[in-house]
């Protein structure tokens, strides 16, 4: 095995904004992309870097406003993150990459394959970590339809939450809003860390990419990927399982799996179970 090696450094995008990321393992390892979710920052993967870097090449990052990247006051809309996911890409030479995205990261990555598709021969697999097909909850959908898309806003409440984000008491909003993503027996000290890493990102920023996220529809984009996936869900997610059934079955070959509530499944099972979570991740990155 190559000695493994560890970078980090800038990329700077077309509009001038500069990424924060890091790559560790050993340089001639295959390719694993780390792709946060909202207003979460590259070190909530830490124990997956920590696992992955013996045999991989794991590259991470934060997207504009999260974490140690730049804040500018723009670009704060799922499409823009996917370009500058293909910034990374292309800078970094990055090829026969696995994009592993958590929650949002699963809608950056499916931006990117709609938008970028003389880039997907840089994609060898997928991992897709529990985000619905689409946030966004019509209010004359079943609730059978409604769990099929995983579609747990309804418009009112996605007004509400961006208003208190943006609101004088934005920090109280997103502590409640982060206590969803857990189990309720997590370590009170892991809670208070993820909330801090969530509060890198000016909240103002935060409410505007919630609002494009939660609006977006991906459920006519999922059907045209053609690599191998893994989907991964959890039983103690705010975001029901049959959404995550419904990405593997529009996917050909997906493998599908999710995590029991005994098992750390929340939406957070990447961090609650991490050796379950890498486990799952590493049968799928070295199966044929």
């Amino acid at each position: 095995m190559a000695a493994t090696d560890t970078a980090s450094g800038f990329i700077q995008v077309a509009d001038g904004v500069r990424l924060a990321y890091n790559q560790y393992g050993p340089p001639s390892a295959p390719n694993l992309v780390l792709i946060t979710g909202w207003a979460q920052t590259a070190a909530a993967f830490r124990k997956q870097v920590a696992h992955f870097q013996s045999h991989f090449r794991v590259t991470t990052y934060d997207h504009r406003g999260h974490g140690e990247s730049d804040k500018p006051a723009f670009g704060y809309r799922v499409s823009r993150l996917a370009a500058d996911l293909e910034a990374l890409l292309s800078q970094l030479d990055l090829k026969d990459a696995t994009l592993l995205g958590h929650s949002m990261g699963c809608s950056v990555i499916w931006a990117h394959w709609d938008l970028f598709p003389s880039s997907r021969s840089r994609i060898a697999k997928l991992v897709l970590i529990d985000q619905a097909p689409t946030l966004l909850r019509n209010p004359a959908w079943s609730d059978e339809e409604a769990a099929r898309a995983a579609a747990v806003m309804p418009p009112q409440a996605v007004c509400e939450q961006l208003n208190a984000l943006s609101g004088p008491s934005g920090k109280d909003a997103m502590a409640t809003f982060a206590k969803g993503f857990l189990s309720p027996t997590v370590d009170p000290a892991d809670a208070e860390w993820l909330l801090q890493q969530s509060l890198k990102m000016p909240l103002p920023y935060a409410a505007t990419l919630l609002a494009d996220h939660a609006c977006a529809d991906w459920r006519d984009l999922i059907p045209r990927i053609n690599v191998p996936t893994l989907v991964i869900g959890a039983e103690g997610s705010l975001l029901p399982t049959q959404g995550m059934q419904w990405i593997a079955d529009q996917i050909p070959g997906a493998k599908l799996r999710i995590f029991g509530k005994d098992e750390g499944g929340s939406h957070f099972m990447l961090w609650e179970n991490p050796e379950g979570f890498n486990r799952a991740v590493e049968e799928f990155l070295t199966s044929s």
